[in-house]
């Protein structure tokens, strides 16, 4: 086997354990607002605890990927590609803490907080998804043009998380003996903001990747 065969062979394997992380990092988003909207505070725990499964799977992408550096010393576009590796594990293993930190509200606003969950939430959170599909496509194909679609997906987001921001600031201004949950939702948004703010960075990568410079999309 040649080398350059070999190289390719253990860059395609990270390729393949970053879109694995990104299925757990969509799946957590999925799962922490859904238990939001239960009200599940048993499974929430349960997320929580598996967010360490992420952080292995991401420690293993940046041990490969530094090996690689080591041992084939790469430059140019191949150098790129495996630090934009390096950089978009980190997002996703990111993305997944503001999954947790979700799953982390949930537990504070507990089973019966008598609260209504504003069903933008779950736009947000849905829309959040889509984007990292098309990230993950746009990794794969190394197509910038869907990676700049990123940034539109984004400035949705980040409207709605203003919009439930103020929402749950009006509500608390009519009943300031639920402060302390009202905040929750408004943290929810925040995470689930950030959380598509990171995508747009994974959006960002993939543009250093084929272009070789940087690009701010947010």
């Amino acid at each position: 086997m040649s080398i350059r065969v070999h190289f390719e062979g253990e860059l395609e394997s990270i390729k393949e354990q970053i879109k694995d992380l990104a299925i757990d990092a969509k799946y957590s988003l999925d799962t922490a607002i859904h238990l939001l909207y239960q009200g599940d505070v048993e499974a929430a725990e349960k997320l929580i605890e598996n967010d360490a499964v992420i952080d292995s799977k991401e420690e293993k992408i940046n041990d490969d990927a530094i090996l690689m550096l080591a041992k084939q010393q790469p430059v140019a576009r191949d150098l790129r590609r495996i630090v934009t590796a390096i950089k978009i594990s980190s997002d996703l293993e990111r993305m997944a803490d503001h999954s947790t930190n979700i799953a982390k509200a949930t537990i504070h606003l507990g089973k019966n907080h008598g609260i209504e969950i504003d069903p933008e939430l779950r736009e947000m959170a849905i829309l959040a998804m889509d984007m990292v599909d098309l990230a993950v496509k746009a990794f794969e194909y190394e197509d910038i043009s869907l990676a700049n679609k990123l940034a539109e997906m984004d400035d949705v987001v980040d409207r709605k998380c203003g919009d439930v921001v103020k929402q749950m600031l009006a509500f608390t201004a009519i009943n300031p003996e639920q402060v302390q949950h009202v905040m929750q939702m408004a943290y929810i948004a925040r995470y689930i903001e950030r959380y598509a703010d990171h995508i747009t960075n994974i959006g960002e990568n993939i543009f250093y990747q084929v272009k070789g410079r940087t690009y701010d999309l947010n």
